[in-house]
């Protein structure tokens, strides 16, 4: 279970499901629900897995991660390549047997892009690892729309957008209180790179984009005034704390005082109050 990452996986799930309502427009088959979820929480578990047997050097010099089964030795590195991927292999024979396979395609598409773009590629050389290794995240927003439809949409890419946009401003403001770490380990993000400044503008940056394209779903019709009014509340919010951390992060201050995961925890939140709305609008309309 350490392996698959089930708190990560928990967020995955969030941006899933309400997808398939809105392509649904209602209720989707019950079953249909529970064969996308549990066919994603094998394939992001396997990728999870296969991301703590690839950086199990790297997580032994992390405070956060140095409790990793493959760093305490609860499972050895054999054990953790072997379960990634049985994982690998059996997420993508349900999603294809079991629901579509396209689904099952953009299954496999997401595991081996947090795997080898992200995990063995960006991620130890560049400080744009988050920005481009987060479109692994993404994609279960159509895996959700093409377990009901078996095709894929505008409503899809825009919300799919949304979650390329969220990721780097969620995860940054995380990043910088644990930049320590990543220094240790000689992983280049952001924080460790730059500023506190320098990262708070491309937080507000991607902010301001993210809200933006989070609106567009009700002009080209897909969503009605619940979803706009949820997306407007909890955008502006999100906006708020932004550039609060903007303004401190410009007077220099440090330590506690920055209050970065203040933003964090609102992004988890924000995420997953607006895919609720999502899931809700249809049957407001």
């Amino acid at each position: 279970m350490a392996l698959t990452k089930p708190r990560i996986i928990e967020l995955l799930l969030i941006t899933t499901v309400p997808v398939m309502f809105l392509a649904e427009q209602g209720v989707p088959d019950l079953w249909l629900v529970l064969a996308t979820c549990f066919g994603g929480y094998l394939s992001a578990g396997g990728a999870n897995a296969l991301n703590m047997y690839i950086d199990r050097d790297i997580d032994a010099l992390m405070d956060r991660t140095s409790q990793r089964p493959l760093v305490t030795g609860v499972l050895t590195p054999r054990e953790g390549l072997v379960f990634g991927l049985t994982l690998a292999v059996v997420s993508t024979l349900w999603f294809g047997l079991l629901v579509n396979w396209l689904s099952a395609a953009l299954s496999l598409g997401a595991l081996l892009f947090y795997v080898v773009v992200y995990t063995m590629i960006l991620k130890r050389r560049t400080a744009q690892n988050i920005v481009w290794g987060g479109i692994a995240g993404c994609l279960p927003v159509l895996i959700g729309w093409s377990s009901v439809t078996n095709s894929m949409s505008w409503a899809a890419i825009i919300l799919f957008l949304v979650i390329f946009f969220w990721t780097p401003p969620h995860y940054w403001p995380l990043s910088m209180k644990v930049k320590d770490d990543y220094a240790r380990a000689g992983v280049p993000m952001l924080p460790v790179l730059a500023s506190n400044k320098v990262v708070a503008k491309q937080i507000v940056a991607y902010s301001w984009v993210m809200v933006a394209v989070s609106l567009l779903l009700t002009p080209l019709g897909y969503t009605g005034w619940f979803y706009t009014a949820v997306a407007l509340v909890t955008g502006g919010w999100w906006l708020w704390e932004a550039h609060g951390l903007l303004n401190r992060a410009k007077a220099e201050v440090t330590g506690a005082k920055l209050k970065e995961m203040r933003l964090f925890h609102w992004s988890i939140t924000y995420v997953s109050l607006l895919f609720v709305a999502v899931a809700v609008d249809p049957f407001l309309r």
